[in-house]
């Protein structure tokens, strides 16, 4: 089954947070993973700011490994209807769209995307009330 992992869950990955071992497997396992575009740029953003752009480069390479979806007109409108629906931000329906397009399941650290259809949510050790 295709997997998408949003942005929290690359980071989490890449700086081995207590979660990175949830998102491994839908990593590692490149022939089944969809990578929005959007993800490359709020991951390697991050990356730059916390580390170097040489690290950056590096973690996008990773990325790339999996199969990149770009931000087309079709995708565009998706997720803004998923953004109205769900109340979401541009970045999380660029995601969940792209994710319900390539009938993929979502895993995530972002509570903001919990309980939708599809979504397997990770809550991060240091969020939980």
């Amino acid at each position: 089954m295709p997997t998408v992992v949003d942005s929290s869950g690359w980071i989490e990955f890449f700086v081995g947070g207590a979660n990175a071992n949830r998102f491994e497997k839908a990593i590692e396992d490149t022939a089944d993973l969809v990578v929005p575009a959007i993800s490359i740029i709020e991951v390697y953003r991050w990356v730059l700011r916390e580390s170097s752009q040489s690290h950056a480069l590096t973690v996008a390479a990773l990325m790339k490994q999996g199969k990149i979806v770009p931000l087309d007109e079709r995708l565009a409108v998706i997720a803004a209807e998923v953004s109205h629906r769900h109340r979401l931000s541009l970045g999380d329906a660029i995601i969940y769209a792209t994710a319900l397009e390539a009938s993929a399941k979502l895993f995530t650290q972002d509570a903001d995307l919990e309980g939708l259809p599809g979504v397997t949510y990770v809550p991060h050790p240091a969020k939980k009330t």
